[in-house]
């Protein structure tokens, strides 16, 4: 095995046996959960479009005859369907080894709201998969060295992005980009207090970030729209874009290298984390804020109503 810098797909390890849920079932989750099935893992891939899904899960079978790979329901803008979807996952199976919290929204021209009332980004890009990862703690516990992958992006980095606890929800100013860049750090933060805590507790998941820098995605088009300023500049500056393939390899990296460290972030090696394979990605100060980790995820949870620690001491006992 090389290097993370040389990391391609053809360096991941076998991985049947192996049963992994990834969120999102087209761009970089299609991607991923590709690649996955070939190597032999069983993947359910989940989202709220099922005709989506299956289109997705159709078109897998195409290429892998032999993919075992299923669809499942779920709509990360609604917390009782991220509950209904835990509660399925573990009457259907006993244990879980790989959670990759990949899917998304970015930057709706308008604000929008989820069925909770949480701001569309904060509440499907962050707090969903906070609420998921907590609901399939029971079957993590009992995985196979299990993982967590929580995808951020280089959003995060940017000068404006901060965790803004006076008004989360971007009830008072509503800026697309600035609740993007929002929700991003929140799920950088996220993965680097999950890994803190299981240290802490001895629990034994290892949790990790990835972004997959600038990647050709339906993400405009589910949110500003293909006709967008951001997207017209992508679409002139195509040298700044790799395909969703090349996106998805840090989060392969994060999911099955045995180069991969706990509280690790990957990203894309090249220029400003841009494009290229994967490697180390920058963690800035204030992602590595214990405090403000700490104070957002205890607000997490009570707008989520799952607690982690209760939930994961269910599981030891």
């Amino acid at each position: 095995m090389r290097k993370s810098e040389e990391w391609i797909t053809t360096h991941i390890p076998k991985q049947q046996g192996r049963s992994v849920i990834i969120t999102g079932t087209g761009g970089l989750g299609y991607e991923t959960a590709l690649v996955l099935v070939r190597q032999g893992a069983e993947v359910i891939l989940a989202g709220r479009n099922e005709k989506k899904g299956a289109e997705s899960i159709n078109n897998i079978r195409k290429i892998v005859p032999s993919a075992n790979i299923s669809f499942e329901s779920i709509d990360l803008a609604d917390l009782a369907s991220i509950e209904a979807f835990g509660n399925r996952i573990k009457n259907q199976r006993q244990s879980l080894d790989l959670l990759i919290n990949n899917a998304g929204v970015m930057t709706p021209p308008e604000r929008k709201v989820t069925k909770d009332g949480f701001e569309l980004q904060f509440g499907t890009n962050y707090l969903g998969h906070f609420a998921l990862t907590a609901h399939l703690m029971p079957l993590l516990r009992k995985g196979n060295k299990p993982r967590v992958v929580t995808v951020s992006s280089i959003a995060n980095r940017e000068r404006k992005a901060k965790i803004n606890f006076d008004d989360l929800q971007s009830v008072r100013n509503y800026h697309s980009m600035t609740a993007y860049d929002q929700s991003k750090l929140a799920d950088l933060m996220f993965a680097l207090e999950l890994q803190r805590r299981s240290d802490a507790a001895g629990r034994g998941i290892m949790s990790i970030a990835s972004h997959p820098g600038i990647s050709s995605t339906d993400l405009m088009s589910n949110g500003p729209g293909e006709n967008s300023f951001l997207a017209t500049m992508l679409n002139i500056f195509t040298f700044m874009r790799q395909s969703a393939e090349d996106g998805a390899l840090p989060s392969l990296y994060a999911a099955t290298s045995p180069y991969a460290e706990g509280g690790g972030y990957y990203g894309p090696g090249g220029f400003y984390e841009i494009k290229g394979l994967p490697g180390p990605a920058k963690i800035t100060t204030k992602a590595q804020d214990v405090n403000v980790a700490k104070h957002l995820w205890e607000i997490s949870k009570q707008l989520t109503h799952v607690d982690f620690d209760k939930i994961a001491s269910i599981c030891e006992k």
